[in-house]
């Protein structure tokens, strides 16, 4: 039962040191201007806006960040799935 306790600890400090880390990331963001096209983005994936010839194209920024969240998510399936993810690194705290 204790080891349980300190898995359970262990994935709540992995779950906030995750979390603190795409907090940072948000804050990293990087802004590209080409022809008429103006774009920026964060350093966690998302695109925070799009401009085409002086007009934010929103759906388009929603489009984009939706396509990342779902290929996010299939991503950590596929980790769980291949043996990857939490998994692998709480198999050494049996």
């Amino acid at each position: 039962m204790f080891d349980k306790i300190q898995q359970g600890k262990k994935l709540l400090e992995m779950r906030q040191q995750a979390k603190q880390m795409q907090s940072m990331l948000a804050d990293v963001t990087e802004s590209v201007e080409k022809d008429n096209v103006k774009v920026k983005v964060s350093a966690d994936q998302k695109v925070l806006y799009i401009e085409i010839d002086g007009e934010r194209n929103e759906a388009l920024e929603k489009a984009i960040n939706e396509a990342f969240k779902n290929v996010q998510k299939k991503a950590a399936q596929k980790m769980m799935e291949d043996g990857g993810g939490l998994s692998a690194l709480l198999g050494g705290m049996k």
